[in-house]
C-alpha cells in the first residue's frame, strides 16, 4: 500500500512538471519588464523539461550574483561590465542573444526640447540646461550604467546633476517608469520596457535613433572551477536553447501593437 501511494505521488509530481530540472537565471528587470520572459519560459519548459527561476534584478547584482555563485547564468545588458566579469573569472565565456535600443522618454510637451536633439548627449544637454525634472533608476543597473556614460558625454557630471531636479529612486525599470509617468519627468528607458509599459500617462517616447543607444543582451554562465556547486550542464542545455532557431521566432514574433520589441541576433 505504501509503495503503491509513493508511486502515486511520484506520477503526480511528474504530471504537475514538479520533477523538471531547475536552474537559477538572474536577469535584468527591464528584460522581465518586457513580458518577453513569459513567452519564453513555457516554452523553455515544455521543450527542454527545464524550469528557469529567474532572480529579476538589476545588471549591477546579477553580476554580483553570479561572482558569488548565487545563480547559474546571468542575461544582462552592459558589455563593460559582462567583460569584467569573464576577465575575473566568474564567467566562462559571452553569447549575445538580442537587441534592441534605449529610448529618452518626457513630457509630451518636452520642455527641454529633446525631440529636435542631434544626439543623446546633446538630448541630456538641453535637459540639463533646463533643469528639466528627470528621474533615474539610480541602481547600477545597465540603463543606470548608460545613462551615467550618457551625462558624461553631454559634459554634465555627477556634482551638475542637481537633486532640485535629478531624482534618483534606486528602483527597477517598471519602477522608475512609473515615478517618471506620475511625476511627469525625463527618463532613459530601453525600448522593450515603454512598449509593455502601461502607466505611460502624460509621457511620449521623445528621442532614438543614436547608435551609442544600441542595447545588446548576452548571456553568460557561471564559471564551475570558481563555483563547482552551479549547474553549468544546465546552463549550457539553456543556453543552446537559447541561440537556436526556434528562439529566433519567438524572440523577433514578441511584438506589442505591431512594434518588435528585441531582435535576435545570436551567432548560429
Amino acid at each position: 500500500m505504501m509503495l503503491r501511494t509513493l508511486l502515486v505521488a511520484l506520477l503526480s509530481l511528474a504530471a504537475t512538471g514538479a520533477l523538471a530540472d531547475q536552474m537559477k537565471l538572474a536577469v535584468t528587470t527591464s528584460f522581465h519588464n518586457s513580458g518577453l520572459a513569459e513567452v519564453l519560459l513555457p516554452e523553455i519548459r515544455k521543450d527542454l523539461g527545464l524550469e528557469v527561476q529567474l532572480l529579476v534584478v538589476g545588471t549591477g547584482q546579477a553580476i554580483r550574483l553570479g561572482a558569488s555563485g548565487d545563480v547559474d547564468a546571468i542575461l544582462v545588458h552592459s558589455r563593460k561590465a559582462e567583460e569584467d566579469f569573464i576577465a575575473a573569472g566568474n564567467g566562462t565565456h559571452r553569447t549575445e542573444i538580442m537587441y534592441n535600443d534605449f529610448v529618452l522618454i518626457g513630457p509630451a510637451a518636452d520642455p527641454a526640447g529633446i525631440a529636435s536633439a542631434s544626439s543623446a548627449a546633446d538630448a541630456l544637454g538641453r535637459i540639463a540646461a533646463a533643469q528639466a525634472p528627470f528621474v533615474s533608476r539610480g541602481d547600477d543597473s545597465g540603463t543606470h550604467k548608460k545613462e551615467k556614460s550618457l551625462w558624461d558625454a553631454a559634459g554634465v557630471g555627477a556634482d551638475a546633476r542637481d537633486v532640485a531636479w535629478y531624482k534618483e529612486v534606486g528602483a527597477g525599470m517598471g519602477a522608475a517608469l512609473n515615478t517618471a509617468s506620475g511625476l511627469n519627468t525625463y527618463i532613459l528607458s530601453d525600448r522593450a520596457s515603454w512598449l509593455n509599459f502601461g502607466n505611460k500617462g502624460d509621457l511620449a517616447l521623445l528621442y532614438a535613433g543614436d547608435p551609442v543607444l544600441f542595447n545588446q543582451y548576452a548571456y553568460l554562465p557561471v564559471n564551475p572551477a570558481k563555483h563547482p556547486h552551479v549547474k553549468s550542464d544546465l546552463a549550457a542545455r539553456l543556453e543552446t536553447w537559447l541561440t537556436s532557431d526556434r528562439a529566433k521566432a519567438l524572440i523577433d514574433g514578441y511584438k506589442l501593437n505591431g512594434e518588435t520589441l528585441f531582435t535576435f541576433n545570436a551567432a548560429p
